[in-house]
């Protein structure tokens, strides 16, 4: 419930910051991911604070010179964190344009910051090398092997998929006899795609993945129905798991003192990180998200083709190579490059002439 409630407008004029915010994101949820639209109620609160503060009330009495100020307000953002608050203000007032509660032109005075691709690639991932250590600690473990935290490893890591994708994922959406895991997005009984039906997709996973997730099946698989009577790979007590649980999951899954000892010279035992309240506060542990960029830097380094990766991923290969591929030059030359480096070679005849 927004901070503010009033009673309904007469007229778009008089829609308040908070009730277009609101309004806004009842239009998203129709077509948008319930993630999506928390990422944008929690991008627009800030912006609804911030006009409380200067006493904007109603989104009439927005101007160019006030947005100007909002985006000089975010000085100590990350580049990128600015982009996407400018951006999902801009969406804000496209609607409001559309319905008739802002000037025609406002949308086009917000100002979204030209981003360096170094600036657009966000560094933090569970690296390559972090999470191939990983799957090996729980593959080779007898306490966690095919445990839920691994099973979404696994899933998570060789397919490279978002977080709406687990959700939606079904026990029948898994063939475990052609070693494949199908996104569908059926949107009608509550599990959306990011990308709606342009995500459906078939993903093939390796057999060692396919062991994995048997066992997890057999032995850990919680037999529950979510409230849709359809049955989740990933279920809990409840049925189908929240973002927050599979978010929960992953943080406490890729903390690395699972196997070895802790970066940060805590005590395993009473660190509170360990608890799953606080387990997204440990520095080394990772959100769905940065496994998902891991993964994607580490598909590209096994050298499948960046357009196969973004089929695999659902992206495209212009938003991978801006936003997820945070690799080093070096890296790329050593796990990409290097393998191709003999077909310049003069030596093998390849400058003869026919």
């Amino acid at each position: 419930m927004s901070p503010k409630t009033a009673a309904a407008p007469g007229s778009p004029e008089d829609l308040t910051v908070w009730d277009a915010r609101d309004r806004f994101l009842d239009e998203c949820r129709m077509d948008s991911t319930e993630a999506t639209v928390r990422s944008y109620a929690n991008r627009l609160a800030r912006f609804c604070e911030w006009c409380d503060e200067r006493g904007i009330e109603q989104v009439d009495e927005l101007t160019g010179w006030l947005l100007d100020e909002y985006r000089r307000s975010l000085t100590e953002d990350a580049p990128v964190t600015v982009k996407g608050k400018m951006m999902s203000v801009k969406q804000l007032l496209a609607y409001l344009e559309r319905i008739d509660a802002v000037d025609d032109d406002i949308e086009d005075k917000v100002p979204i910051p030209q981003l360096s691709a170094a600036d657009e690639q966000s560094e933090k991932k569970l690296a390559p090398e972090d999470g191939i250590r990983l799957v090996d600690f729980y593959r080779d473990s007898v306490e966690f092997r095919a445990s839920p935290q691994h099973a979404l490893l696994e899933v998570f890591w060789f397919t490279g998929c978002r977080m709406s994708g687990v959700l939606a994922l079904d026990l029948d959406d898994y063939e475990s006899d052609t070693g494949t895991l199908r996104f569908v997005n059926r949107p009608d009984s509550g599990t959306r795609l990011k990308n709606g039906n342009n995500g459906d997709r078939p993903v093939g996973i390796p057999p060692e993945v396919v062991d994995v997730l048997d066992e997890y099946i057999a032995r850990e698989r919680v037999d529950k129905r979510d409230d849709h009577g359809r049955k989740p790979l990933f279920s809990c007590r409840q049925g189908r798991p929240s973002d927050t649980t599979i978010r929960a999951w992953a943080y406490l899954g890729t903390q690395p003192c699972l196997y070895q000892h802790c970066p940060h010279e805590r005590n395993r035992e009473t660190c509170k990180y360990r608890r799953r309240n606080y387990a997204s506060q440990c520095p080394s542990s990772r959100s769905p998200h940065q496994i998902r960029t891991g993964s994607i830097t580490w598909q590209l380094n096994c050298g499948i083709p960046i357009e196969e990766v973004a089929e695999r991923v659902n992206s495209s290969p212009d938003v991978i190579r801006r936003h997820y591929d945070v690799a080093t030059g070096d890296q790329r030359l050593e796990e990409r490059r290097r393998k191709y480096l003999g077909n310049l070679s003069l030596s093998d005849g390849g400058n003869d002439e026919n």
